[in-house]
């Protein structure tokens, strides 16, 4: 018989790994190149900038956390925050559209690194790899986020060898002529950085799942994205070192170019890494958005049937086939690079109303397990609409 719980086994360890790998997705191997052609060898900057940006939507959520530790997180703090429900039911669905387009396009463009590797048919490894995934989602939590760790230890481990071979290199002449800051370029990518930075709200999904989550929840938040922030700020630390930004901004494999500078032999190896990092975001976002749609289940009738985890493995088994195959169905036929632009548009609405709900809590309810100063939630508020406006104007 299906129970309405979930078994809380993650710890704050698996918990900050889960946020490291996803927000240290497949992008960085693109993004690094775009960022640098844009504040040049200021790079670095712009990622602890966009961090700090991120930072206070981080802290609310991280508040709400511990307020609420519930599936579908962001619904009940909009309920709470509103007293509306069917707009807590919309945002909920809100962030299980946004993480199955997410998990289509990062199952897409893995599939596109693994066929350079293993030349099968993409619609095969599209399948097979979202169906093994799914099957792996299915079986438990632990053994998910354990799979997601031991993927993000893999990823990091591939971006430090980068940033290593990066140091290693010749500085290139704009390193060592040292350009001053052209703070319009630096702002602009900031607001393209801020985007590296979605994904410390997927860990809130797992609180029903997590031991002490009062405690836990706002530490593995708050340190995955500061992780994150410094991994991001070394990597395009040692890419602008190595090879010129011009450069950078125009290649597709901007950290095969960092790689070949400091150790002038092939980096072959990134394209796995790029499809370990494709399978941990993919896991990640089933995972999330099973979890989403396991917590809306309890406030909208017509999605009551996903309110049940199994007796055996702990897991809500009908949301997370539901969401695997949609993923697969996604990377199969959806114009998923536009659409994921599009999610990300979506979950920064999402930051709006999360923030904006904080603020009503806090007037209704001041003490909290863990409390943030008032003036965050406005920081974040603020920060969460110009980066839509920035994402608004890029899609117009």
């Amino acid at each position: 018989m299906a129970q309405a719980h979930l078994k809380r086994r993650i710890g704050p360890g698996l918990l900050t790994a889960y946020g490291v790998g996803v927000m240290v997705g497949a992008g960085i191997y693109v993004l690094v190149g775009a960022v640098a052609g844009t504040a040049g060898i200021w790079a670095p900057l712009a990622f602890l900038l966009a961090g700090l940006v991120a930072l206070p939507s981080a802290m609310s959520y991280s508040e709400l956390s511990a307020r609420m530790p519930e599936a579908a997180g962001e619904a009940a703090f909009v309920e709470a925050g509103f007293n509306r429900r069917w707009l807590a039911v919309l945002v909920g669905l809100a962030i299980v559209v946004a993480g199955v387009i997410s998990g289509a396009a990062v199952l897409r463009g893995g599939v596109g690194y693994l066929i350079a590797i293993v030349p099968v048919d993409p619609s095969i490894l599209i399948v097979g790899i979202g169906a093994a995934l799914t099957l792996v989602a299915v079986i438990g939590v632990l053994e998910s986020l354990a799979l997601i760790a031991v993927f993000t230890v893999i990823e990091v481990a591939g971006l430090m060898l980068v940033t290593w071979a990066g140091f290693s290199a010749e500085p290139v002449t704009q390193w060592v002529s040292g350009a001053p800051p052209h703070w319009a370029g630096i702002a602009a990518a900031v607001a393209l950085c801020f985007f590296a930075f979605i994904g410390f709200e997927d860990l809130e999904n797992m609180a029903e799942e997590v031991r002490d989550p009062e405690r836990n929840m706002p530490r593995g938040i708050l340190l995955s994205l500061a992780i994150t922030a410094v991994l991001y700020a070394l990597v395009s630390f040692a890419a602008v070192r190595s090879v010129p930004a011009d450069v950078l901004a125009a290649s597709e494999r901007p950290l095969a170019l960092v790689w070949e500078a400091g150790r002038e032999t092939s980096s072959q190896f990134l394209s796995a890494i790029a499809v370990v990092a494709a399978l941990n975001g993919v896991l990640a976002q089933i995972v999330m958005a099973a979890r989403v749609l396991f917590g809306l289940g309890r406030r909208s009738k017509w999605l009551a049937p996903f309110t049940n985890a199994h007796p055996r493995f702990g897991t809500p088994v009908r949301a997370t086939v539901l969401m695997g195959a949609v993923v697969i169905i996604g990377a199969l036929t959806l114009p998923v690079a536009a659409l994921a632009k599009l999610a990300s548009a979506v979950l920064l609405g999402v930051f709006l109303l999360v923030n904006m709900a904080l603020i009503a809590i806090k007037r209704k309810k001041p003490d909290a397990p863990f409390r943030i100063p008032v003036w965050v939630p406005w920081a974040g508020l603020i920060a969460a609409l110009a980066a839509l406006a920035a994402a608004i104007g890029d899609q117009l």
